[in-house]
């Protein structure tokens, strides 16, 4: 791809998110549109917005990914690049809040600046093969409403961080440390890292993300463990990790641990195959801001995890649905690096996918990639029907029967399609983001499970449905309300009946959240429309041509 070519198409996929940003939650409808004429033959291909402080106008091209921004200058329409709509960002979330954030505005060009530098990555090396890591490593655009999704700050030049990158489908061995025996900590199932390799007599072993290590080895407390022999380097695993979508999340495929027993640890070994190690996912610490937060497993939330973990395993074992949870079953780290060096033990897919069935990530299908199951279907109706049963139910299950709120955002779901490409089965993953009743309020488990499931994931979903088969949006909606209609059915779920009557459902603003840096603490909601009340009547939608 040409260099020119290469910077249109990183801006057009850095402006979608954060126009996403400011029509949620700084725009509305324009009622005026008379700066808008019809165009001769019908209707002009824009949507105009009004910013709510300012009370500028501005208008994009519609649909499920708005792109194009412009602005009116009181005589025309004024085309916005990436940079100009941070410029119009900024203004407009510092006329509404009275603060200024100058450490967002740089992350907003950084991450446009990454994008370009996946771009071209992606341009030098072939996808994987496996169209399950081909789906996690696809996400170039990312988040589809935060406004910096794909920045890396302050981590240097990209060829420092690209090497680690899923959207450049990088891989890379683990560095493996020795732990001295009496510095160890630990809590829960970690024996499938003892069988990534060997430890000398008196150590355990302990696997290392070599950027956070690379990070890390700046600090003295880290150089202090290794020149007092509490960590020695062991060298690194033979075969290669692939991260995954969350960046900090390693896949390590079975053979890349030893085999001697690794079959019977756990999860850790596949099904009717003892004595071979199967795959795993390990979760480090990533001293990087990715998005909303930087990327480090602290003391608490391993503490929760491992509070949290053992009931929603325990919830889906006790489900009949088609549906799936992979266990965070235990950490491991170092007495006085214990956030620094964790590492978290998350069950691989192996032992979880239904038999002849392929995952993919479920936001990859919204942002699409090389052998998207929706790229195959005729008709959305069908493929709709299954992925709500396989998302929705188990999942109104789980909060209704066991009191659990599983965090299905999309890049926390996965879906298992048939060779036919229909869901069969949902896997659902991160303990560290699900939460239990009574430990969260019930009120505010129900408001972050409707955000994560009908927000975050099913709007997704059907909008690329909508876009691909234009009219059929209010089908598929309709759809969706029945199948929450049936979970209105299980005890102690009265909470459907006020969901499918309300006029709004609670939107994350990511955009103000992080202008306020409040991300990490207490993250703002603003209402926005509930596609499921409006979901009354269908519409047959239009074949593809």
């Amino acid at each position: 791809m040409a260099m020119d070519a290469l910077a249109r198409t990183a801006d057009a996929l850095a402006v979608t998110p954060l126009l996403n940003c400011l029509l949620r939650e700084a725009a509305d409808p324009a009622a005026d549109t008379a700066t808008d004429p019809p165009r001769r033959g019908g209707p002009a291909p824009y949507a105009v917005h009004r910013l709510r402080v300012s009370g500028r106008l501005l208008r994009v091209r519609p649909g499920h990914r708005p792109s194009a921004p412009e602005l009116w200058t009181g005589r025309s329409w004024r085309s916005l690049r990436h940079a100009e709509l941070v410029d119009l960002a900024v203004q407009e979330m510092y006329a509404s809040t009275g603060r200024a954030n100058p450490a967002l505005a740089a992350e907003m060009a950084a991450s446009r600046t990454a994008v370009q530098a996946v771009l071209a990555a992606r341009a030098r090396v072939a996808p994987p093969e496996d169209p399950w890591l081909r789906s996690e490593q696809a996400l170039v655009m990312g988040h589809p409403y935060h406004p910096a999704p794909k920045a890396r700050m302050g981590e240097g030049p990209a060829a420092d961080w690209l090497r680690y990158a899923p959207e450049a489908y990088a891989q890379f061995p683990l560095v493996l440390l020795g732990v001295r025996e009496d510095a160890v900590v630990e809590d829960g199932d970690t024996r499938a890292l003892d069988t990534l390799g060997e430890a000398p007599p008196g150590y355990r072993l302990l696997p290392a993300h070599p950027w956070q290590l690379a990070l890390s080895d700046r600090t003295t407390r880290v150089r202090t463990a290794f020149a007092e022999g509490r960590l020695v380097h062991l060298g690194i695993t033979p075969g290669a990790a692939r991260p995954t979508s969350s960046v900090r999340t390693l896949h390590v495929p079975g053979d890349a641990a030893r085999t001697s027993g690794a079959g019977e640890v756990g999860n850790a070994g596949k099904a009717g195959e003892p004595g071979k190690a199967g795959d795993m996912f390990l979760k480090f610490s990533l001293d990087v801001r990715i998005t909303n937060d930087i990327r480090r497993m602290r003391r608490h939330e391993l503490l929760q995890v491992r509070r949290t973990d053992p009931v929603v395993t325990a919830a889906f074992a006790a489900m009949d649905g088609p549906a799936s949870w992979l266990s965070d079953r235990g950490y491991r780290t170092v007495d006085g690096l214990f956030e620094t060096c964790a590492v978290l033990v998350r069950d691989g897919l192996d032992r979880h996918l239904a038999p002849g069935s392929t995952a993919v990530l479920a936001a990859a299908l919204a942002e699409g990639f090389p052998g998207n199951p929706l790229d195959r279907i005729g008709d959305p109706r069908p493929w709709w029907a299954a992925y709500l049963r396989c998302v929705v139910a188990p999942v109104l299950e789980a909060f209704a029967r066991f009191g659990v709120v599983v965090e299905c955002h999309l890049q926390n779901t996965l879906i298992a399609v048939d060779t036919h490409g229909t869901p069969v089965q949902s896997v659902f993953r991160d303990a560290e983001g699900a939460k239990t009743i009574p430990e969260m309020p019930r009120s505010a488990a129900w408001r972050r499970l409707v955000y994560c499931l009908v927000v975050n994931n099913l709007s997704e979903i059907a909008g690329a449905l909508a876009h691909r088969f234009p009219g059929s949006a209010a089908a598929l909606w309709a759809m969706a309300r029945a199948e929450f209609e049936r979970g209105g059915r299980l005890p102690a779920l009265p909470d459907i009946k006020a969901l499918l009557g309300s006029p709004t459902v609670p939107g994350k603003a990511n955009l103000l959240s992080r202008w306020l840096r409040a991300e990490g603490t207490a993250p703002h909601y603003l209402p926005v429309p509930n596609p499921l009340t409006t979901a009354q009547t269908s519409e047959r939608p239009r074949p593809r041509p």
